[in-house]
């Protein structure tokens, strides 16, 4: 079999993927009465016709992408990180309280210790269910979805109690938030006018970091070992419990570093509700950009691209805005069979043979 027809055959399932991911959202637009070809222009359109929409793209992409790559480093090690909503909030809280208690530090230090506390934050909660895992086998499906119900009820006992603005108890609506957190922590913004910050680097910074780590050092090496075939791993004198725990280690930190920056950046304040979503949304940008760095940002901003999008249709065409996770749905759906069928060597092989014959025909004919 070559090495062309290979690639022809991977690139001809990722487009009939897309194709069916197309129609399969087209029909649920139908069904509720939209105009499919209004929405899919509202939605992939209008959010690029000016550089402040764009910004809010990229901004909804920071999250996603640090999250997914977070994600990929789990994923490629063996273990599936659903968890990643409730170790955004544990990032948040560690990251909100190092702000409020260290506020007349100067910026040089302050920053960058909110931002580790947020990967702390994020990490532990990540280990739980690493340890889980690897010394119980507890399954981490659902270890990590256990944990983000407890991380959502620890998020919102502190913000409306330890955490809780003063000033809201003073004037007596009691919206659970914490106080505004000191200037010195705020990440700059790129583009005056705009709400983009700094955080893009940090993401840049990061994807190199993941590549690095995964493809051009021995741990890397060692952990995608232990997640391809941890059997094989484990005759090869790998710790394979070790580097479970690591890589969700690492992942509940890439979570716990995408809230620390979401609140540095944008909201400068810890509210109820502000993860919305990002981790459960990062699964699925971590698996249509293949759990690789380099398909993994755009893949966040094409996710950007549907929050944004499904926000203007709700405006500008009358679809209910819950749709994108709709289409998320219908894209995990259509990502796991096109990796399925990809993953099938019978499968391609049968089609290398029907292709070998198609050939040999026409070279008969001719």
């Amino acid at each position: 079999m070559s090495k062309q027809f290979k690639v022809a055959y991977q690139a001809a399932i990722i487009i009939l993927a897309a194709l069916v991911a197309m129609l399969m959202a087209a029909a649920v637009l139908m069904a509720i009465g939209a105009d499919v070809l209004r929405v899919y222009r509202v939605i992939l359109t209008e959010p690029l016709k000016n550089l402040s929409l764009i910004a809010e793209v990229m901004l909804r992409a920071i999250p996603l992408s640090i999250i997914a790559l977070g994600i990929s480093v789990a994923y490629r090690s063996g273990i599936i990180n659903i968890g990643a909503e409730g170790q955004m909030g544990m990032g948040i809280l560690a990251a909100t309280a190092t702000a409020l208690f260290l506020p007349d530090l100067p910026r040089p230090l302050l920053l960058p210790l909110v931002i580790l506390a947020g990967c702390m934050g994020g990490g532990i909660w990540g280990l739980v269910p690493g340890f889980l895992k690897a010394k119980l086998e507890v399954s981490e499906l659902l270890s990590t979805v256990m944990l983000n119900y407890i991380a959502a009820q620890l998020y919102t006992f502190c913000l409306r109690g330890p955490l809780l603005d003063p000033a809201e108890l003073t004037m007596g609506s009691g919206t659970p938030q914490s106080m505004r957190l000191t200037r010195s922590i705020w990440l700059d913004r790129i583009i005056q006018g705009t709400r983009l910050h700094t955080g893009v680097f940090i993401v840049l910074v990061l994807a190199v970091v993941v590549f690095l780590l995964l493809w051009k050092t021995a741990f890397g090496y060692k952990m995608r070992a232990a997640g391809a075939q941890d059997r094989a791993a484990r005759y090869g004198g790998i710790n394979v419990a070790k580097y479970m725990i690591i890589s969700i280690g690492i992942s509940g930190a890439s979570a716990g570093l995408a809230g620390a920056v979401e609140i540095a950046g944008v909201h400068h304040r810890a509210i109820e509700g502000i993860t919305g979503g990002y981790g459960f949304s990062g699964i699925v940008v971590a698996l249509f950009g293949g759990l690789h760095p380099a398909g993994i940002i755009p893949a966040a901003f094409f996710f950007g691209l549907l929050i944004v999008g499904a926000d203007m249709t709700q405006r500008m065409v009358g679809v209910p805005a819950n749709m994108v996770q709709v289409l998320q749905g219908i894209i995990i759906l259509v990502i796991v069979a096109a990796k399925m069928i990809v993953a099938n060597p019978y499968l391609m092989e049968r089609c290398w043979r029907s292709y070998q014959a198609i050939i040999g025909k026409k070279e008969v004919l001719t």
